[in-house]
């Protein structure tokens, strides 16, 4: 059973229904509807993903889709995503007509547009609407899947690596409290390859007995890596072992949807590489393990995934605009996005590798390679050290990139491109790395 109020809101949406709308209630109405999205050119007929990759003139016609900064070299655009103008002129006209119409809005039509909201989220991840549940993001659904998961046993063991998420990593620990687990974690080698990667989690899997779950990051916020989360993922299944992804930095920039990943929960962030207003997100429990997770704080079990997050008032125009960002997205096409930032991160990568001083934590390998990648100075590998570097970038080059530690090989610079980065920023970036490391 879902909680009371939002039992109320869905009666208040289904009498809506049945309600007949008054002028300014049509306009409001008529307002939420996604407005047209302004025509891209062609892709050229018989072009490929990698073909198309370098073509300026249909990137710079993407890219004139946003307003982007000119203060700095922008290559930290793994925080969040710029929404594109549509979504941006979407999602300003739904905060209005939300402000306007305030609790009548809410209760009365709010309910039937979020969950055609989260119908769209759905198509697009390709699983089914009640399979998913809309979250503020990937963070808030993982630690209600994480900590939710309520098949462990006190002496239980579960496992992360140095390659997962700050707060991911914290909620793993605490089911040492909250079940008695036993937590483990690994680290991932440096370099890394595809088999030595599979390899240490086969390891941590026959070294653990009694291992019942895993935390496996999809792509890495720290240098990147793209886990070859189905293979993992399978070999985890014929041992009885769970496991949870996070697809935070996935879904959206590869060519890939959830049934892919071979699991059966993910946390999802729709504000990253979808473009969506900040504080959109979803979880994921594949149809048949609802039970495994716990219901939110108190909430009665049932069938229904919403009753697995309590999310209290939401931004309103923020999920009314996740319709319009899932459209850019599928009009430039996933497969595309992936061929352009693969492009545009292996211009600094590559030409980076060959710079003495430098040390590029990334794989050469297309199965482990997303958009993001990481560098340091070679012997540098303090969390001081990076921001000294991050620092210098920025002060004297007009280049941000962030800051990342926590890997067991010590902390990195990483640098994230955008579907709208220009390659003249990725050479810029090359031509500073080149000083610094003479300096």
């Amino acid at each position: 059973m879902m909680n009371p109020q939002r039992r109320a809101l869905l009666r208040a949406g289904s009498l809506a229904a049945a309600l007949p709308l008054t002028a300014g209630a049509a306009a409001a109405a008529s307002a939420a509807l996604p407005p047209a999205l302004p025509p891209l050119p062609a892709v050229p007929a018989g072009s490929t993903p990698e073909a198309l990759a370098s073509n300026q003139a249909y990137w710079q016609a993407v890219a004139a889709q946003y307003d982007t900064t000119d203060a700095v070299v922008q290559l930290d655009n793994a925080f969040w995503g710029s929404m594109a103008r549509p979504v941006l002129r979407h999602y300003e006209q739904q905060l209005s007509m939300v402000n306007r119409d305030n609790a009548w809005y809410a209760r009365m039509r709010f309910p039937a547009d979020f969950e055609a909201a989260r119908a769209a989220a759905a198509r697009a991840l390709g699983v089914a609407s009640d399979e998913i549940v809309l979250t503020r993001g990937a963070t808030e659904a993982l630690q209600v899947l994480i900590a939710g998961y309520n098949r462990l046993q006190p002496g239980d063991a579960v496992l992360y690596a140095d390659i997962d998420y700050d707060n991911m990593i914290t909620v793993t620990r605490w089911l040492q409290q909250r079940r008695g687990a036993q937590v483990v974690s690994i680290s991932m080698p440096e370099p890394f390859t595809h088999d030595n990667v599979v390899a240490a989690y086969i390891a941590a899997m026959e070294s653990q007995p009694t291992l019942k779950l895993m935390l496996l990051t999809h792509v890495n916020h720290r240098n990147g890596m793209l886990l070859p989360v189905a293979e993992i993922s399978r070999l985890a299944r014929a041992r009885g072992i769970d496991v949870i992804v996070d697809t935070a930095h996935g879904f959206g920039q590869l060519d890939m949807t959830i049934p892919d990943l071979q699991a059966d929960f993910a946390g999802i962030n729709l504000h990253k590489w979808i473009g969506a207003p900040v504080g959109v997100g979803a979880a994921y429990i594949k149809r048949g393990r609802l039970a495994d997770i716990d219901p939110y704080l108190g909430e009665k079990a049932g069938d229904d995934i919403r009753t697995r997050v309590h999310t209290g008032t939401v931004n309103f125009a923020a999920y009314l605009s996740l319709p319009t960002a899932l459209d850019l997205h599928a009009q430039i096409g996933v497969a595309n996005k992936q061929a352009r930032l693969r492009l545009l991160r292996n211009r600094w990568v590559d030409a980076a590798r060959g710079i003495d001083g430098i040390e590029v934590l990334a794989s050469g390998d297309p199965r482990l390679t997303s958009a993001i990648a990481a560098f340091r100075l070679k012997g540098k590998t303090s969390v001081a050290d990076s921001y000294a570097l991050s620092k210098k970038l920025v002060q004297e080059y007009g280049i941000f990139t962030v800051p990342r530690d926590g890997l067991a090989s010590g902390a990195c610079v990483r640098v994230t491109p955008g579907i709208f980065t220009p390659e003249s920023h990725l050479d810029k970036l090359v031509a500073a790395l080149r000083k610094v490391a003479r300096g």
